[in-house]
């Protein structure tokens, strides 16, 4: 009776697989580590559990962070990515920007157009970087520096042989001078000048119209600010509408309706549409009809005016009517008429 007797396998030990007992929680989440070699992204404790922070936009931050340098990052990017609105999207973007993760501010470049810079930080209060690339990009030099090629160009002349020094017939031949060191980081070769640049052409100047009047202007101004109604991507300013309003000026003149204007302004538009007031006055300047036969030494005709004929009270029953005289309304005229003819 002393030897032990194996009847049921012994209990399992509690915990995880390859993990000791002693460190294993019974309950609550148990992690599965696995050491990331490429393609992953160093996230702080101080975002991933923020108690200020929305889960939305913890996960937003940890989104942009994980993003090469220059990705698109707004509003509507982030909209078609994932599932969210926009107004919860931003309501995430200004919070991260209250907690110092993000920063978005309006920059302008060099060419004059204005962009948003959106600076991402994985732990706020770090140094803001300088200005990136594209603010500080410069168009590079395309010819070597200017001593180089000088050294180049022109290698290095004899000094002139003193007087006792000068050649005899019998006198043998001075030494060739040593060419010129060719400059370190320099290969050896001809420079290469770059060709210079064709002038642009200018652009050729916007119709005007031979006898300007205010209906006519007036009439150009309306068509120009109603274009956005047809095709929204041609809004345009006030004062480009007043610089173009001559130029539709001019087709008006030349007894060209409305809607095939708006339809030579508006039809195959381009995607997008960069510059709507360049646009616009390269179509107005270019597909300008010409006048109509007999109508060059011709005024444009007298628009027809419109008679309003007002209205006058009825002498008999006081009732609104239109005539050019008072008198009778049509009821009183014929009451009026018919009494006569029975009399």
């Amino acid at each position: 009776m002393d030897t032990q007797q194996v009847i049921a396998p012994p209990c399992a030990q509690p915990g995880f697989p390859g993990t000791r007992p002693d460190v294993t929680p019974t309950s609550g989440v148990i992690h599965v580590n696995v050491r990331h070699i490429s393609g992953f992204t160093v996230i702080g404790n101080h975002l991933a559990q923020n108690h200020g922070l929305s889960l939305i936009a913890i996960g937003l931050a940890v989104h942009i962070q994980s993003l090469p340098a220059g990705a698109k990052v707004g509003i509507k990017v982030l909209t078609a990515r994932f599932p969210e609105s926009e107004a919860r999207i931003a309501d995430a973007l200004r919070e991260l920007e209250a907690t110092g993760y993000l920063q978005r501010s309006r920059a302008r470049l060099p060419d004059g157009r204005v962009i948003t810079r959106t600076i991402s930080y994985n732990r706020p209060g770090a140094e803001a970087p300088p200005l990136t690339q594209a603010l500080q990009r410069q168009p590079r030099p395309r010819t070597r520096p200017t001593e180089h090629v000088e050294a180049i160009r022109a290698p290095s002349t004899p000094e002139p042989a003193p007087q006792s020094a000068r050649i005899t017939p019998d006198s043998p031949p001075p030494p060739a001078p040593a060419p010129a060191p060719t400059p370190v980081g320099v290969a050896p070769g001809p420079v290469r000048v770059p060709a210079p640049t064709a002038p642009r052409t200018p652009a050729p100047p916007l119709p005007q119209p031979r006898v300007p009047s205010a209906e006519l202007t007036q009439s150009a101004t309306a068509l120009l600010a109603d274009l956005r109604r047809h095709a929204p991507q041609l809004s345009l300013a006030e004062d480009d509408i007043a610089a173009l309003a001559a130029g539709v000026a001019a087709w008006l003149e030349r007894d060209t309706h409305p809607d095939t204007i708006r339809h030579a302004l508006t039809g195959d538009l381009p995607t997008p549409v960069k510059h709507p007031a360049r646009f616009l006055r390269h179509r107005i300047t270019t597909l300008l009809p010409p006048p109509l036969p007999g109508m060059q030494d011709l005024a444009p005709p007298p628009r027809r005016k419109i008679v309003v004929i007002p209205l006058q009270n009825c002498d008999t029953c006081d009732r609104a009517f239109r005539a050019t005289d008072p008198g009778h309304c049509r009821d009183c005229r014929t009451e009026h008429t018919g009494a006569h003819t029975a009399a």
